[in-house]
Parts: C-alpha cells; structure tokens; sequence
C-alpha cells in the first residue's frame, strides 16, 4: 500500500480503498443521512470487562464531527442492554440508541420504550435460573441481565468450557422453554423471549430519521441482519475479520474511526 488517500484517516490507496471513498463521497451528498454503528468492535475495541470498553477518541471526534452536520443523524445499535450502552458509550442526546439488538430503544426522549407482558416476564425468570445453573457450574462462565433475556459470556473461558457452556445452554432452555430467539456471537450466546433483529431496528431508524441513506459499520455475526436490509444507496462497512455481506471492509475499529471522519469532511 502506498500513501493514504486522506491524511489521518488511516484509508490506504488500493483499488477497494478508491471504491470505498467513490462510494462515501456519493453517500456524503445524500439529502438526508443516517449513521448508524454497532459499539463494541467497531467503535470500541474488544476488552474482557464489557463495562471497560470505550470508543476510540477519533471514533468519538468524528461522531461529534457529523452530529454538528445539518440533515444526519447518528445512532448506536448495540447488543449490549441498554443500561449498559448508556454507560459505556457516554453519547449526547442527540444520538438515537437501540439496545438489545432491537428490543429496547431510546430515540428523542430519555425514556427507553420496551413492554413485556406477563407470558415473557414468567418466559425471563424461567431463562435466567436455566442459565444461572449452567454458568454456576463452569469457570469463567458468566449471564449478562438484559430487560427480555441473558447473555451468556464465555471470552475469559476455556476452549473445553465454552463449548459445555453453549451446548448445555442451548440444550436446556430450548428443553424449558419454547420460542427463544437464540443469538451465537463471539464468545458469547445470547437468549430473548422477544425476537428483534438489528436489520429491524436499523429500518424502524431510517423511517423514523426519514433517511434518504443509511451508513452502517458492524463487526458481529448479528450485524449481517443490518448488512442484508442495506440498498443499493447505502454503504456497508465491516470491521474486522469473518464472513460478510457488507459492501466494504477495514481492520479495525481505528480503521472505522477513519472512515467516519472522511465521512464527516466529505459531507461537510
């Protein structure tokens, strides 16, 4: 690779970089944009302790760059309950926020909206002694709460551990409880009496932001769903390794972060 096609963004002259900026720069002209990003991997990088993650100081500059832009909005969709997003991500107001992959959302008001009634808030309690049990048993094994199901975490786990932990979980609540909406991500599965989606979520965005476009960067296994309702008009950015439908590519979240502020110049 040669010299950087914009200095300090960390985008490299190649022939998929040049597709990258002719894209963003046609999605920078948009009427009405939205920005949408997952948080941990793409903004933040990866850490052990989920309430320790932080987005990278350019990530955050250049979302404070595009929030000052007329016509753009920005929102986080997270796994992460929305609690925890609030917390870790520290973001203004003006930064529409999902939780829990599209069941939790907190849009222009600081009221979260989410409503389960009594079948799911019984389905929950059922769910959490399951899997209570199952990471009682295993070292490094730990639930994250969240408002319609759990997490179950197994970063800091071993190899042997980590595949008990899913196989019993996935044996045991599927053997209580009927209907989950199971979710296998990195180092972590994930159990909700409610299915939402991402894709979901990212859709309920664009019609409530009324974008004429969507941006959407992603590292996770369940960022395919916001990848597959993309249109042709839109920009799709992976970040980091695995499989993936999105249109475009880069390392890491610093390499994000870069994209963003191209983003934020080229519409400015």
């Amino acid at each position: 690779m040669s010299d950087t096609l914009a200095p300090g963004t960390g985008i490299h002259e190649s022939d998929d970089s040049a597709a990258l900026v002719d894209k963003l720069t046609l999605l920078s002209r948009e009427s009405r944009l939205l920005v949408a990003l997952d948080f941990d991997g793409t903004l933040a990088p990866e850490v052990d302790d989920p309430l320790r993650a932080r987005a990278l100081p350019e990530a955050r500059a250049a979302i404070f760059r595009l929030l000052a832009l007329p016509n753009t909005r920005v929102a986080l969709i997270s796994g992460r309950a929305m609690s925890s997003l609030e917390q870790v991500a520290n973001m203004p107001d003006e930064v529409l926020l999902v939780g829990s992959h599209g069941v939790e959302f907190r849009l222009d008001s600081p009221d979260t909206t989410l409503d389960l009634d009594t079948v799911e808030l019984e389905q929950v309690e059922a769910l959490s002694e399951v899997l209570e049990d199952v990471a009682a048993g295993l070292d490094q094994v730990w639930v994250e709460t969240k408002p319609a199901g759990f997490a179950l975490h197994t970063r800091l786990a071993t190899d042997k551990d980590s595949r008990v932990a899913h196989m019993q979980a996935l044996s045991e609540t599927q053997a209580e409880i009927a209907g989950l909406t199971v979710r296998e991500g990195k180092n972590v599965i994930e159990f909700s009496v409610r299915s939402a989606t991402k894709g979901e979520a990212l859709l309920h965005l664009k019609e409530y932001t009324k974008a004429t476009a969507v941006f959407y960067a992603g590292d996770d296994v369940t960022d395919e769903d916001a990848f597959a309702v993309l249109r042709p008009r839109d920009f799709g950015l992976k970040s980091g390794p695995g499989k993936t439908i999105a249109e475009f590519r880069v390392a890491d979240p610093r390499e994000v972060a870069g994209v963003l502020s191209l983003l934020a110049t080229l519409r400015r």
